[in-house]
């Protein structure tokens, strides 16, 4: 049935609006877009609206919309059986698990399939604290997990804070090494760097590092703000590591899977961690999927007892086919590569839209995962809208504009987030950008000379 009449596409709205909630939102006076298809990078509403989608949705739509490959795999497993349950095997279980051994970094090489991050990031702590016999997780404060209530209490991000009293205890948080606004005033990202593992060690040895049974870090700072980590930082956090015993956990669940210009964020590191969370990339967001690998000493330790992990959906057929054709999508298409190249490229332009916004504070980007942060002013650094609060005045504006303008992407606080689908042009990236400095003027309205 096709759906052509202002009236046909206002009941769909309001079905949405009056029998489903929608995510981090107040329910009232929401207007959300009216999706009606996608493909590349552009969704399509149903008035005929475009949008370039300059955020790949959630940072999850690597190899763009509407690959129709990625539909004839499902539709080829479905064909066959589309659930067992996971207590079997699968060829495409064991086939994606192969894959993932050959392309995670160092010895990583056995799989836990889960429905997504936040699932894989709980069944990461679960098994460091079984494993360790340890019970205290260390992360950053201006992180982001996951939504259920291990994965947010770990998590930094604000939105935890109307279940704080719920939270997973033995959380503890450090400060990042957010060298733009760094908590010990440093003179360079090095020296920001060394105070924050200055600062990482004291809070080990205050909370006695061998009651710590991982730190769970991202491989490359998300939703948080994109911050940068110092070229050395992650090495030495897998020092302190090894010094005191702790596991180390990586969440690649948004840097995952070519965003950054490398199969994994950790990969611009070099460095192996014990446990590497993933999902949204793994199968491009097509099919709900996610995964933690771990190395072998960690599997092994469950070879003569059982493993404490289940989920109905573990290994789900359907999605382990869905995450096999879009693996292989980002090596036939040469997408990873198509990322270092649009993310240079990506990098040059910001520049010029730097010297023509002045609320342009700072740029940070790795890949095709970067923020704009908007400043009032670039000496006192002082935000368009506070980290923790609701959007101010002329983040509205800004957030207006772009989605006036036929543009979906991510505004948070002071920041827009720049993170499009791997396989975008230079064309494209110009589209983008076009209307990013349109809505930047918005901004640039309220700096202080």
């Amino acid at each position: 049935m096709s759906i052509t009449t202002k009236s046909e596409i206002s009941a769909i709205l309001q079905q949405n609006l009056e029998h489903t909630f929608f995510s981090w939102s107040k329910q009232g006076g929401l207007n959300p877009i009216n999706a009606k298809s996608a493909k590349g990078v552009y969704i399509y509403d149903r008035e005929g609206k475009r949008y370039l989608d300059f955020s790949s949705q959630l940072m999850n739509v690597n190899i763009g919309h509407g690959h129709v490959a990625v539909a004839d795999a499902v539709a080829k497993q479905m064909e066959a059986f589309s659930f067992v349950s996971p207590s079997m095997a699968t060829e495409v279980r064991g086939k994606l698990g192969a894959k993932l051994a050959q392309i995670t970094p160092g010895d990583l090489s056995k799989t836990f399939f889960t429905l997504g991050g936040s699932e894989a990031i709980e069944n990461a702590i679960k098994m460091a604290r079984v494993y360790s016999g340890r019970h205290k997780i260390v992360t950053n404060y201006r992180s982001y997990h996951g939504a259920t209530m291990g994965a947010i209490s770990a998590g930094g991000d604000p939105r935890r804070h109307p279940v704080d009293i719920q939270q997973t205890p033995n959380i503890v948080h450090v400060e990042n090494p957010y060298y733009y606004r760094c908590p010990w005033y440093s003179d360079s990202i090095e020296q920001c760097g060394e105070r924050a593992l200055g600062n990482l060690e004291q809070v080990l040895l205050y909370e006695n590092p061998h009651s710590v049974a991982a730190i769970l870090m991202e491989g490359e700072s998300g939703t948080s703000g994109c911050i940068k980590y110092p070229p050395f930082y992650l090495k030495k956090v897998r020092e302190l590591c090894d010094k005191y015993g702790i596991l180390l956990i990586v969440d690649e669940v948004m840097s995952g899977f070519g965003r950054t210009g490398k199969w994994f964020g950790i990969d611009n590191h070099e460095v192996t961690p014990d446990i590497l969370v993933m999902a949204k990339g793994l199968t491009s967001g097509y099919i709900p999927l996610g995964a933690m690998i771990v190395r072998p000493d960690l599997a092994n330790a469950f070879n003569d007892r059982a493993l404490p992990l289940g989920l109905t959906y573990s290994a789900h057929a359907v999605a382990c086919a869905a995450a096999l054709e879009v693996l292989d999508i980002y090596e036939r298409e040469n997408l990873i590569e198509n990322a270092v190249q649009m993310g240079a490229y990506l990098d040059q332009q910001m520049e010029v839209l730097k010297s023509r916004h002045p609320s342009i504070g700072d740029w940070r980007n790795t890949g095709m995962l970067g923020a704009i942060e908007l400043v009032k002013n670039r000496t006192t650094k002082e935000p368009m809208s506070h980290w923790n609060q609701p959007l101010a005045e002329p983040m509205l504006k800004v957030a207006g504009k772009i989605r006036e303008l036929g543009m979906f992407t991510f505004v948070k606080w002071n920041l827009i987030f720049v993170a499009p689908p791997l396989c975008i042009t230079k064309a494209q990236i110009d589209e983008g950008l076009e209307i990013i400095s349109q809505a930047i003027s918005q901004a640039d309205a309220y700096c202080i000379a």
